[in-house]
């Protein structure tokens, strides 16, 4: 039948599958064993569903050519899963770029904090800002994004503090995911500072008495649609019971747990994130040993930030230690004002170089176990067949090279894929 399926991706020299028994994610022993096939092809049926992998003569036997609305050619080339962002911060208005001297002049992201620059300044240029703007300038990042590899990205709010910014915020990302490409995980980050003239108590108390029945509401009557919950839970943010009581009441809700923790100082969040069912907990630059045991018992994904630490001058995240304890390691960008970077293959270099990640790992990492950290692993995160059809195309002959070439992938990404459908074709791609 003409047009049975919606596109054919043919003879790659490479297929990087990630999985093929539909794990929910990979520990240290299956990163290291990576599903990888040669010269293969992917069929994505017409619901964007992937329906077939396998070897390419195999593939030919079995389908038509007739069969296809598209078919590209991927000779000498590698594909690969779609990557997943599984932290950002990139819905908001005044970038910090001067923040960016100070903190080179030897200023700590908390002496920023408390003379009224950080997450304040953004969130005074956040509140002023109309939610066209907002939409717009996010639109603009997303697609930086998805030219970067990125099909699936977590997006939170968290630079309106009140009511009624936050929940312009998170208009913005419920309006990208119904109009644009990108798959979208949403997050509610109200709890991302403690607004000027409240206390953490007080901060607390609002967001439990009134932000949160307001999700609820716009939540079930469909206006928006919130996935996760995040706090800050830090020295002089919010502290460790006010980030309990706040992750609780939207854990009622029906929000998943996944929160800024153990960052700055070492403040128990991986443990408290374990004992509450948390989905993933981020940063985790000064986690203990009793948190790395206790995530790794939870299946708790931990989302690493290598950008953030290398930026900031922090510790570095313990990603060998959490690999060989049994931690479910994920990456993420932390594209935010403070930290502007929305590349994962930048991402996923500096896993290796300054964490000590293998490629494998890192990979995984910025697949199927940044969805895991989602909640989205189940139809994200590897190419297996009836997973979502998201990837793409690298002119490589070797799938390392989308690491190895630190801020190479302008250059080395050809196709984005999201569903079947090719939302991004890099027209300056030459071969090598």
């Amino acid at each position: 039948m003409a047009g049975e399926h919606r596109l054919l991706l043919d003879n790659a020299q490479q297929l990087l599958l990630i999985c093929t028994k539909g794990e929910e994610y990979l520990l240290q022993a299956g990163m290291q064993n990576l599903a990888v096939l040669d010269n293969a092809s992917v069929v994505i049926g017409k619901d964007g569903c992937v329906k077939a992998v396998g070897h390419a003569d195999a593939i030919r036997r079995q389908f038509s050519e007739a069969s296809f609305e598209k078919i590209i050619d991927c000779s000498g080339k590698c594909i690969l899963p779609g990557l997943v962002d599984a932290h950002t911060h990139p819905v908001w208005a005044g970038d910090r770029v001067h923040e960016f001297a100070m903190k080179l002049a030897g200023a700590s992201y908390m002496d920023i904090h408390q003379a009224g620059g950080g997450i304040h300044f953004t969130v005074e240029h956040t509140q002023k800002a109309s939610e066209e703007e907002l939409f717009n300038t996010f639109r603009h990042r997303l697609l930086r994004m998805l030219r970067a590899g990125t099909t699936l990205v977590e997006c939170k709010s968290g630079y309106g503090l009140n009511l009624e910014t936050e929940l312009k915020m998170l208009r913005v990302i419920e309006q990208a995911r119904r109009l644009l490409d990108s798959n979208i995980s949403s997050t509610y980050c109200g709890a991302h500072s403690v607004p000027k003239g409240k206390n953490a108590t007080e901060a607390t108390d609002d967001i439990i008495n009134n932000h949160l029945p307001k999700l609820k509401e716009l939540n079930l009557n469909g206006e928006i649609h919130v996935n996760n919950i995040d706090v800050f839970c830090e020295k002089g943010v919010f502290d460790l019971n006010c980030t309990k009581r706040i992750l609780q009441a939207g854990k009622e809700i029906g929000l998943q747990i996944n929160f800024h923790g153990d960052e700055l100082h070492p403040m128990k969040s991986a443990e408290l994130g374990a004992e509450l069912g948390a989905q993933a907990i981020s940063h985790l630059e000064e986690i203990s040993d009793e948190g790395i045991a206790a995530m790794a018992s939870a299946k708790c994904a931990a989302v690493l930030l290598p950008t953030t630490a290398y930026m900031l001058r922090l510790k570095q995240p313990q990603a060998r230690k959490m690999l060989k304890e049994g931690v479910i390691v994920a990456l993420g960008s932390d594209f935010n004002p403070n930290a502007y970077c929305y590349s994962m293959p930048m991402v996923m270099h500096l896993a290796c170089v300054n964490m000590k990640m293998s490629m494998k790992e890192a990979l995984a990492a910025a697949t199927i176990n940044a969805a895991y950290a989602l909640g989205r692993s189940h139809m994200h995160g590897s190419i297996e067949n009836g997973k979502q059809g998201d990837l793409i195309i690298i002119n490589s002959s070797r799938w390392e090279h989308l690491i190895y070439q630190f801020g190479g992938h302008q250059e080395l990404i050809e196709y984005v894929i999201v569903k079947g459908k090719v939302i991004y074709k890099n027209e300056r791609v030459m071969g090598y």
